[in-house]
């Protein structure tokens, strides 16, 4: 009984020891340590697709409700007819959470702010290498309406403001749209190229125009590019009732961004948001606001945690 006691007493020490020396071991570092690491977990993640360009015509269905189809003698590489396999890469942006979570954003390349009535990027390659962004043939797309009209096409470039995201004109040289009519509930149109595109209609406001000006004056870090591939900290305007993310980015002195000039609507309702990670520690700042002439707002940052960022910018969706 003793001999038992004692093997009892060296096994219960054994694990004690043990579990002692696991509750001892450093944590895990945080794996979010700027503001780009939180849009790769937090953002639209991409939706990969592949098949055989024998199948085409080929349609893909997203998990936001986009489908793409693609018609027989539509992808090309360098003028020549794909044949094999090809992997369709996609990215979903449908409601205001999306675009700000992916670092994106609804403004126009001239400055107006653009309601969006849904995002897409569409990406093809073959052997790894992208096919041409100009169709031979254009895809027909059908992304959910959430609202009667039209709406308008346009592309994403993210080469303005030191390559920050913005949306232009499509060029259509291939049968595709630009101006579509909403038909059970949904829009659906030909586009004739790949990459960005976005539904939209200019936030229609006969108020007179103004410049806003935002900033931050305990910024931990620099003013994020489109995706934070620079920078930490981002400042958004989001429209009340209104899918309209307009992400302030144009430089104004230390700290400081502001719309672009004389586009924001005088009396217009919103939110400023701010927001930034750097070194690991979660930063963000919120104030409702009417737009009035001439504002200027400073928007001074909280340290705060990951869910309840993540719950801030969730709970624009319903704004």
């Amino acid at each position: 009984m003793k001999k038992q006691s004692l093997a009892a007493l060296f096994i219960a020490g054994t694990l004690l020891f043990a579990a002692c020396k696991k509750n001892d071991s450093p944590e895990p570092a945080n794996p979010v340590q700027d503001t780009r690491d939180l849009l790769e977990k937090l953002g639209p993640q991409t939706q990969s697709f592949t098949f055989n360009v024998s199948e085409l015509p080929k349609t893909i269905s997203l998990k936001g409700g986009v489908k793409v189809t693609f018609p027989a003698g539509s992808l090309t590489k360098g003028g020549v007819a794909v044949t094999g396999n090809v992997t369709v890469e996609a990215v979903e942006l449908l409601k205001r959470s999306d675009i700000v979570l992916f670092g994106a954003n609804t403004n126009h390349i001239s400055g107006a702010p653009l309601q969006s009535d849904g995002s897409f990027l569409i990406d093809v390659k073959a052997n790894g290498e992208k096919v041409d962004q100009q169709l031979k043939v254009p895809i027909r797309v059908e992304v959910p309406a959430k609202r009667d009209g039209g709406t308008q096409l346009w592309v994403g470039v993210d080469s303005v403001q030191g390559n920050q995201f913005a949306w232009q004109q499509p060029r259509q040289p291939n049968g595709g749209q630009v101006d579509v009519k909403m038909e059970n509930n949904k829009f659906t149109f030909d586009f004739g190229q790949l990459g960005w595109v976005n539904c939209d209609i200019f936030w229609s406001w006969a108020n007179p125009k103004t410049t806003v000006k935002v900033s931050v004056p305990n910024n931990p870090g620099s003013m994020a590019s489109f995706r934070a591939f620079s920078g930490e900290t981002f400042v958004f305007f989001i429209a009340k009732n209104a899918n309209v993310v307009a992400q302030l980015y144009t430089p104004d002195g230390a700290n400081r961004v502001k719309s672009y000039d004389n586009m924001m609507p005088v009396g217009a309702e919103g939110r400023l948001i701010a927001f930034s990670i750097k070194d690991g520690k979660y930063y963000f700042m919120k104030k409702d606001i009417t737009i009035s002439a001439n504002m200027d707002e400073a928007m001074t940052l909280s340290e705060t945690t990951e869910s309840a960022i993540q719950a801030e910018i969730s709970a624009l969706d319903g704004f």
